[in-house]
């Protein structure tokens, strides 16, 4: 008899997943189809270079007068070593500060992708949204993330469905 019942919820928790409808989407493409997401990218490049050239030109300065210093040594006073040494260390905390200020993990350039790429993330989450609660999915994959797809197939693959939806062709 127990081997009746559990032969039974085998069967019915069987049914009951393949009953369940799955669908992928490949972000990469989706976004890459995107011209917003690419405008977004390109202007993100472009303030990360150049506050990236503000690093390096403060963190040269400072390497400059680290080698002038290196030059002069000899010929200073213990007051002007000192004064040349709290120079360089005060140029290399410029340079620190301001790599953490554009940088670092709540720096600008976080702050920037956050205020240009989370619209866009949104618009296509909910499309994405919209598509599987329009056709009964219960998961929708990213099939361009690690998450181990092997194989899916191009039947239940939505990208270009969630760019229609979005108002772009394919």
């Amino acid at each position: 008899m127990r081997k009746v019942l559990v032969m039974m919820a085998m069967v019915l928790s069987a049914v009951a997943a393949s009953a369940q409808k799955f669908a992928l989407v490949d972000m990469e493409y989706i976004l890459k189809n995107i011209p917003a997401y690419e405008r977004a990218n390109e202007q993100l490049n472009q303030v990360s270079k150049k506050w990236q050239a503000e690093v390096e030109a403060l963190s040269t300065e400072a390497q400059t007068m680290y080698k002038n210093y290196q030059n002069e040594v000899v010929f200073l006073s213990q007051e002007q070593k000192k004064e040349r040494q709290d120079a360089i260390m005060e140029k290399e905390k410029q340079a620190a500060e301001l790599k953490r200020k554009y940088f670092g993990p709540d720096g600008e350039l976080f702050k920037k992708r956050t205020s240009l790429m989370t619209p866009i993330q949104e618009e296509v989450y909910n499309a994405v949204k919209d598509i599987a609660d329009l056709r009964g999915y219960q998961l929708v994959l990213d099939r361009a993330s690690d998450t181990g797809i092997i194989f899916g197939s191009p039947k239940i693959d939505i990208s270009n469905e969630v760019l229609q939806k979005l108002g772009y062709s394919y």
